[in-house]
């Protein structure tokens, strides 16, 4: 496994269909007592040096998502922008962002910071927020679901308008809307893609499956059901007949997996078996998780037998 090439100001080939390659790692920032931001820091280097890799992924939580409150987390869109420099010529996406904890219009500004200082090789990812520990900690507003939802779906609409070629000079773009309204807004500098960064979606019922096909250009099964097959290929077909039903090239669409891989044997070959099983159900990118407290080396035994076993079995990056 050969270094990666420094290429991070250089946009990907295909513009039109993005896509991160096969196999990305995530760190589990959360849950994760006693890791600090230099053992943090110190495994993307580490993962960044390793070419079975084409993507570096991070969750969006501001305590430990494994317990009801309290513990460590760190904040998703400062960390990618703080480690960029670790994963040149790579991806970075975040799977995913809380739709309750920021503006939508700080997001984009946020996501086309990163874009820039990708290469555009950003996947902003985003959800409607869910964990109500985290939120009751720090007084951030829950919604009940169905109003939550709504400003989700408007969120979504939103960064659209933001990464649309409208607003990128003036008079920039206007929406009315009941929770993100634009009023010639410009998203200036623009982002280095020509449509923004790339947004995936993890919608599970009809009403996010709808919202994917419309404005996604991906969507990733979400970690609670981290390593299902099944799962992933019963709402891959839901999604794919979405796209039909919008009138969508399903190959212009990425569909991902996740899998945890704790540095255990059986870790190990667990999350083999489950990562060929998603590729054989459809995934075009498997992220691959990694306790943080195993450290750069867990992350180097990771890459060696489980990633490049995947690579060499499914005959390609």
């Amino acid at each position: 496994m050969t270094a990666a090439p420094a290429d991070a100001g250089n946009p990907p080939a295909d513009a039109r269909n993005p896509a991160p390659g096969l196999l990305g790692f995530r760190v589990a920032a959360t849950g994760a007592r006693g890791i600090d931001w230099a053992s943090l820091d110190a495994i993307w280097a580490v993962a960044g040096e390793l070419d079975v890799f084409s993507a570096g992924w991070l969750s969006d939580h501001l305590t430990d998502v494994t317990r009801p409150r309290g513990g460590p987390g760190f904040e998703a869109l400062t960390t990618a922008a703080a480690l960029a420099h670790r994963v040149r010529g790579k991806w970075i996406g975040i799977a995913v962002l809380a739709n309750t904890f920021r503006h939508p219009a700080i997001v984009a500004k946020a996501a086309t910071v990163i874009d820039n200082a990708t290469g555009g090789r950003f996947i902003l990812g985003l959800g409607a927020g869910w964990h109500a520990g985290e939120h009751a900690a720090f007084g951030i507003p829950l919604p009940p679901m169905s109003e939550r939802f709504s400003r989700y779906e408007s969120a979504v609409a939103t960064l659209a308008a933001l990464f649309s070629s409208a607003a990128r000079s003036e008079p920039g773009v206007t929406r009315d809307d009941p929770y993100y309204p634009l009023d010639h807004a410009t998203l200036e500098p623009p982002p280095m893609r020509a449509a923004g960064p790339a947004v995936w979606l993890g919608g599970q019922r009809p009403r996010g499956i709808r919202l994917a096909a419309r404005f996604a250009e991906g969507w990733i099964l979400p970690g609670t059901h981290a390593g299902d097959v099944a799962y992933f290929r019963g709402r891959r077909d839901v999604i794919l007949r979405a796209l039909e039903a919008d009138g969508r090239d399903p190959s212009s669409f990425t569909f991902a997996g996740q899998v945890r891989a704790d540095v255990d044997a059986e870790g190990l070959r667990r999350a083999r078996e489950e990562a060929m099983g998603l590729i054989l159900a459809g995934a075009g990118h498997v992220t691959l998780g990694t306790p943080a407290l195993a450290g750069a080396n867990g992350m180097r035994r990771m890459a060696s037998e489980v990633a490049q076993a995947i690579r060499d079995a499914a005959g390609r990056a």
